[in-house]
């Protein structure tokens, strides 16, 4: 409730009435901050929204890419830049679980930011590798209960959505899988798909490819509900699990933002947002486009932050 309370007075204090703030200094440079490299969820997602953006304001807008430090670096960039409306930053799940994961962050993710809107969410898929013996979630928890500790599961690396989905996934199943942590998608798959380790939470759209050639297992998927691209899928919740975890992609300015700036940024984002060839293109990508106010954003951020808190605490998860 103190987070929410929290964004409020954020938005209030920060906020200048529509008629005297001043909108982007025509002719600057844009930039969208991504703290992840190119070609990965947050990077599509604001090349998507830079390009219609350039084109509907005639001004330049471009992607910087400032991975590292679990997305710290970006994020720690943006907090620090003018609140003139020139500088954003386009994150995800790390930027609700890192106040939790690291004692000392230099900025805070309510404090430090204005919530621009909610862009998209994409699924995470519980997969498994060929080799154990299971095809729905209720067989892979007996099969768990009965080898505690003994099957690793792999994640892209210590706090990052997937660890913490299979984490509390642990909790609601009562079961004890051991991490493998690495540093990137890239290894977390590849070991699945070698068998050196038997599960891993997979982002949808990569994991897919890699059911269809029968290298992995879905056996369910930790949205609410079933995605289009993949019906066939039950949800972790149909399965009697209540895990629910998706990859969640958000646009936010640094604190202090005018207020008329972050309503036309949402205005204008929603728009390219609901546009059927966005749809579509994210779609492609596994993702689903969401949209939606600031204060919507807001009130996600507040409660998705004591989520994890909670989680973090009690699995006494780390990242330093």
């Amino acid at each position: 409730m103190w987070l929410l309370q929290q964004w409020a007075i954020v938005i209030a204090v920060i906020g200048i009435s529509l008629g005297s703030a001043v909108a982007q200094t025509p002719g600057r440079t844009i930039t969208i901050v991504v703290p992840v490299t190119p070609g990965a969820g947050p990077d599509i997602l604001a090349r998507t929204i830079a390009e219609e953006l350039q084109r509907r304001w005639n001004q330049a807008v471009v992607v910087e890419n400032k991975p590292g430090a679990s997305t710290n670096i970006a994020t720690h960039f943006v907090a620090r830049a003018a609140p003139d409306g020139h500088t954003l930053l386009m994150t995800a799940n790390p930027f609700t679980a890192n106040i939790s994961l690291f004692k000392n962050l230099p900025y805070h993710p309510v404090k430090s930011f204005t919530p621009i809107t909610k862009v998209a969410t994409g699924a995470l898929a519980l997969a498994v590798h060929p080799s154990v013996p299971v095809h729905s979630t209720t067989e892979f928890i007996a099969y768990l209960r009965a080898r505690p500790g003994k099957l690793n599961y792999s994640s892209p690396g210590v706090g990052v959505p997937h660890h913490l989905a299979m984490e509390l996934f642990n909790f609601a199943a009562k079961v004890d899988m051991k991490h493998v942590p690495y540093r990137g998608a890239a290894g977390a798959i590849q070991d699945l798909v070698g068998g050196h380790v038997s599960a891993s939470f997979v982002a949808l759209h990569g994991a897919l490819p890699l059911m269809q050639d029968n290298q992995i297992r879905v056996l369910a998927i930790a949205s609410r509900e079933r995605v289009p691209v993949a019906a066939q899928l039950p949800t972790l919740n149909e399965q009697g699990l209540p895990v629910e975890v998706d990859l969640w992609f958000g646009i936010f300015a640094p604190a202090g933002t005018p207020m008329a700036i972050g309503e036309r940024y949402n205005k204008e984002i929603n728009e390219i947002l609901r546009a059927p060839q966005t749809v579509e293109r994210l779609a492609n990508q596994g993702l689903t486009v969401v949209g939606g106010t600031r204060e919507l954003l807001g009130e996600f951020i507040a409660l998705d932050i004591a989520k994890w808190q909670k989680l973090i605490e009690e699995a006494h998860i780390s990242a330093e």
